[in-house]
């Protein structure tokens, strides 16, 4: 079981997080013996496989929908991508044509699979490196942080004209907040998906600013999201899905007040929402 993929189809903060936490623990510690690289993915890796060898993986953290492998020189920045998903185990089969970048710690493999190639592995000599800052500095507050301050979430929402649903998704003013978890939020705070974000009152934008941190803790706790074939490092899937109140479900019943669940093209994304709950 240990050797089925961590994917998930455009993985969400939950899912991300998830992975971290299945194999952190199994990596921390571990010396880098070797790299292979397959075919190129989104950007390069920025140093060649043996640059790597030697070096010790301190941690994993993560920041947004990156995993950040803390190195004892740099840092690994790893993004799934559309299809990415990661594998790690004392072992792993040879790879495969959409297997692209096998790490090997002193530990295990680990592997990142992706179909797309739209995920990528990026070498940094430091967080504030502009390699680094490129691609994580634009990058909004952590929601299950401390560093999710109310206040500052309120001048952030005041400034943006466009729909609350779409500055979610945009992840410059909060990050991670994805597809799924901002249609289950906004039902959660009663918020209209197409409401504009600097029309929410202050205990409307407190509301939304609670429902972000219990929708996505509850969603870690639950494993993450299951949709196609979302797993962790132990083969276990996600059971988030199956308690959504809104997400996937147009036409089902709301759970409050059994409405019809409704369902709209905002952008590029179907928006699930009651009509009845959601009202302003």
């Amino acid at each position: 079981a240990a050797s089925r993929h961590l994917g998930f189809p455009m993985p969400e903060l939950p899912e991300v997080e998830v992975t971290r936490l299945s194999f952190a623990d199994r990596i921390a510690g571990a010396r880098i013996e070797g790299v292979a690289i397959g075919k190129p993915l989104r950007w390069p890796l920025g140093c060649t496989g043996s640059d790597l060898a030697g070096r010790q993986v301190r941690g994993v953290r993560r920041r947004g929908k990156y995993l950040l492998l803390d190195l004892d020189r740099g840092l690994l920045l790893i993004h799934l991508g559309m299809s990415g998903s990661l594998a790690f185990a004392p072992e792993l089969p040879p790879a495969g044509r959409h297997d692209h970048f096998d790490l090997r710690p002193s530990q295990g493999l680990l592997r990142l699979h992706d179909p797309r190639r739209f995920g990528a592995v990026v070498y940094a000599e430091s967080e504030q490196s502009p390699v680094a800052a490129k691609l994580l500095g634009h990058l909004g507050m952590e929601p299950l942080s401390e560093a999710f301050d109310l206040a500052q979430f309120r001048a952030g929402l005041r400034s943006r004209r466009t729909a609350i649903k779409q500055v979610l998704l945009a992840g410059d003013v909060v990050v991670g907040v994805g597809n799924i978890y901002a249609c289950e939020a906004l039902f959660l705070a009663g918020i209209r998906p197409t409401v504009r974000a600097d029309r929410l009152t202050g205990p409307r934008v407190a509301r939304l600013h609670a429902a972000i941190r219990q929708v996505l803790a509850r969603a870690v706790v639950r494993g993450g999201s299951t949709l196609r074939d979302f797993s962790n490092a132990h083969g276990d899937s996600g059971e988030f899905q199956q308690e959504a109140t809104v997400y996937g479900r147009a036409g089902a019943p709301c759970r409050v007040c059994a409405s019809p669940i409704g369902v709209m093209r905002q952008g590029q994304r179907s928006t699930f929402f009651c009509r009845n709950c959601q009202r302003f």
